[in-house]
């Protein structure tokens, strides 16, 4: 079954859509002209219900079918938040905000389930009631949890619940998916190194902040190649090195270290804290000066149910006419890992054909995916909920 016809009808309508998010990007829950311009589209969609302000600024629209028997309903989500970058893609769209770009997709995200709901609104050929969600904070701000905190899946009775996401250099309207652990968890650090300052010609009356947090950098490293098993999964990254000087000549009191863990498995991510914080405070300690470390525990693991992920496999190649690829694990991490935690669903990967990676100031997305995308969630609705089923 290749794309819905209807989709195809509405291809430049739903790539104005993504256009004009894409023009006008927003962060985390700063969601505002985003969330209002969702809001309106599903009450111009005749949705039965639009909901706002679950996770500060999410977005909930309520579609029933014609027939509601079988008491079914279906969460499909897309995140609407930008990220912190100066774009570079000279595209005649670009962003008109400075320093905020829509790099991982996002619009295109909103603007496929948008898609979505306007088919499913008017043809209402299911059985059960379709729910979809527009969440804000994604990148990094944990809006899915905050959408669930306000009663996401209890209020509207949301059974399953299903996520997507482009995906650069996976071909042009491909699928990807993998069946249990998929996205990891992801935890930040900052360590403050604080040591004396001085005239660099007199490095013997100082204790060197930049020595000691050069040391600590490389010797993270063996965290994942000597404190964690070969065949266990973990990332150790130090993204941020600052001092408190902009001198040529001037050894700094501080030094500030910011970085990521990713991992998959519970006892691997308490070693990795538990090493981080040890190594950091020793090394510090032992050039004579001091560590102090704040850890966050962040997005837990994304796992993908299994017969839910078979579900969605069989969707994708119906639509797409392709063989899902099978994924890897990805060290990446994703919120929709809240709403995995919280309901039976999967999340799928669609192909965004050969472009820049996500959140990079050159990224594209694809307009060529949205037919495909929206194509895909109306017809897992359809398939999902179908009436006389």
């Amino acid at each position: 079954m290749p794309v819905k016809n209807k989709f195809a009808e509405l291809f430049d309508q739903i790539k104005s859509w993504r256009h004009h998010l894409h023009e006008n990007p927003e962060l985390l829950y700063d969601t505002i002209n985003t969330s209002a311009f969702v809001e309106r589209k599903l009450q111009e969609f005749g949705c039965d219900k639009v909901i706002k302000g679950l996770g500060r600024t999410g977005v909930v629209g309520i579609i029933n079918g014609k027939n509601l028997s079988s008491k079914k309903v279906i969460g499909l989500r897309a995140d609407m938040d930008a990220l912190p970058l100066q774009e570079k893609t000279n595209l005649n769209y670009s962003s008109k905000i400075p320093g905020v770009m829509h790099a991982c997709g996002h619009d295109g995200h909103t603007a496929m389930l948008l898609g979505a709901a306007y088919y499913l609104a008017e043809t209402r050929n299911f059985d059960g009631t379709a729910v979809v969600i527009f969440q804000p904070a994604e990148e990094g701000g944990g809006g899915a949890k905050e959408m669930i905190d306000d009663g996401l899946m209890e209020e509207f009775g949301i059974q399953e619940v299903y996520g997507m996401h482009n995906m650069p250099g996976l071909e042009l309207g491909a699928f990807s998916i993998k069946e249990g652990d998929f996205f990891a968890a992801a935890d930040t650090f900052s360590i403050t190194v604080k040591g004396k300052g001085g005239h660099a010609a007199k490095p013997q009356e100082t204790i060197d902040p930049v020595l000691i947090s050069s040391n600590i950098v490389m010797a993270l490293q063996s965290i994942a190649s000597r404190n964690v098993s070969p065949i266990k999964n973990v990332v150790v990254s130090v993204c941020t090195f600052i001092t408190d000087t902009d001198s040529f000549n001037v050894i700094p009191e501080t030094v500030t270290l910011k970085g990521t863990v990713r991992t998959f498995e519970k006892e691997v991510r308490e070693s990795a804290r538990n090493k981080l914080m040890q190594i950091s405070k020793s090394i510090a300690q032992s050039y004579g000066g001091s560590a102090e470390i704040n850890y966050v525990t962040g997005y837990p693991v994304m796992k993908n149910s299994p017969i839910e992920t078979e579900i969605v496999k069989g969707i994708a190649e119906d639509v797409s006419g392709k063989s899902v690829v099978d994924a890897e694990k990805i060290m990446g991490a994703e919120d929709f890992s809240f709403m995995l935690n919280s309901r039976k669903g999967a999340y799928i990967l669609i192909g965004n054909g050969n472009s820049s990676s996500v959140h990079s100031p050159t990224y594209v997305f694809n307009d060529e995916v949205l037919p495909i995308g929206a194509s895909f969630w109306a017809e897992l609705i359809e398939t999902r909920m179908r009436t006389n089923n």
